[in-house]
């Protein structure tokens, strides 16, 4: 097991790796108590390439002096692909140390999907189902951030690249046949987009389930809640812990002028009643109080169904279950039951299913049963697709 813990090191690994076509890459992080990821392993390996063996890796960022550039570069360097299982979150890591997105990409999570392997698949399984080996699970829940970690540990992180040169291997060229290979590219055209991990404030509302639909308590909501984006990021410390979304919302509604009005309040936190955070809340709420009408932000209406449409979603439902089955893939990966709603019962939704390798298997037939062009009928082998002469 080779340990990187310098950035000449570092240097000579990534070097080594971009040698070879890919590179399989994960993270060890914690979150509990930060805002932003706490990077604390990258694990690393790739194949024999040029004569070379195969090599894996464990670089460890909270060495004294590592810096990550070599990294990076590899990580942005566009002849080798970088292999992930279930990417995002490391994605996100790199997004924000560096300001890198790894490309070209494969996530095998993905990958495994797309080839009928379950919704959400698991690495333990991609491991026993494809490798042909077991995971020793018992450093699932090490405190990644404490040092020195033991021996055993470093071999369970390692265990998530060295295997996962098999998975890819054997998924690729799984892919290759079965003409699945776009699908899996459309869904990483997603993973490689920067605006994934792009965390906006003022777009911070939108995750908080407010009380009412009123444009001017929205404002004080939305100042509010990019306050406390902003904050908790500076700060880096989750925002819920920073201030819970109930205790927002309670502040929303008594719109408190000073200290003492804050301090009145029910659900306010020890932490917001310091006086400096508690002058940003109120500077927040005075903001919110003074947007201009044609500025405060509006819930979109709820889309209005057309009569029947219970029932066509229901149709659409026992379709889409029949044609997941007859493709080998979780149904949910094409169309979820809101999708399904939303087609059966609005004017030209802009849906995922109606975009890409989704409509190409699913969406058009489905628009198609909906018109009344198509039909479901009940064989002994299943539910099969007619069309109406």
């Amino acid at each position: 097991m080779q340990q990187i813990t310098t950035t000449d090191e570092l240097a000579a690994l990534c070097a080594r790796c971009a040698r070879g076509p890919y590179v399989t890459v994960d993270t060890e992080f914690m979150r509990e108590r930060t805002f932003w990821s706490q990077l604390c392993l990258v694990q690393l390996a790739a194949p024999a390439a040029d004569g070379e063996p195969e090599v894996a890796a464990i670089v460890d960022p909270q060495a004294n002096g590592l810096a990550l550039d070599p990294l990076f570069e590899l990580l942005a360097d566009e002849r080798v692909v970088k292999v992930f299982h279930a990417a995002r979150q490391d994605v996100e890591i790199f997004h924000h140390l560096g300001r890198v997105i790894p490309r070209p990409m494969f996530d095998s999570q993905v990958a495994a999907m797309v080839l009928g392997f379950g919704e959400q698949v698991g690495y333990e399984t991609l491991v026993r189902r494809v490798a042909k080996a077991e995971l020793d699970k018992s450093s699932r829940f090490t405190d990644w951030s404490r040092r020195p970690l033991s021996e055993k540990q470093l071999a369970y992180a390692l265990g998530d690249v060295t295997h996962l040169r098999t998975i890819y291997e054997s998924l690729s060229h799984r892919l290759d046949r079965s003409g699945r290979a776009h699908w899996v590219a459309e869904e990483m055209a997603i993973l490689t987009d920067p605006e994934t991990y792009i965390t906006r404030p003022e777009d911070a509302w939108k995750r908080i389930k407010a009380r009412s639909n009123s444009p001017a308590f929205l404002a004080i909501v939305a100042a509010l809640a990019a306050w406390r984006e902003r904050e908790a990021q500076t700060r880096d410390v989750p925002r819920q812990r920073l201030m819970k979304d109930d205790a927002l919302l309670e502040i929303a509604v008594a719109r408190p002028r000073s200290p003492e009005d804050l301090g009145k309040l029910r659900l306010i936190q020890r932490e917001a009643r310091k006086p400096d955070f508690a002058a940003g809340i109120i500077a927040a709420v005075a903001e919110g109080m003074s947007c201009p009408p044609d500025q405060r932000p509006t819930l979109p209406p709820p889309p209005r169904r057309r009569e029947g449409s219970a029932a066509v979603a229901d149709l659409l439902r026992v379709f889409l279950k029949a044609r997941a089955d007859a493709l080998g893939i979780a149904a949910k990966l094409i169309a979820s039951t809101s999708d399904l709603d939303a087609l059966a019962g609005e004017d030209d939704p802009d849906l995922p299913l109606l975009r890409g390798w989704r409509r190409e298997v699913f969406g058009e037939d489905a628009l198609r049963l909906v018109a009344g062009e198509l039909g479901l009928v009940a064989r002994p082998g299943g539910v099969e697709v007619f069309e109406f002469g």
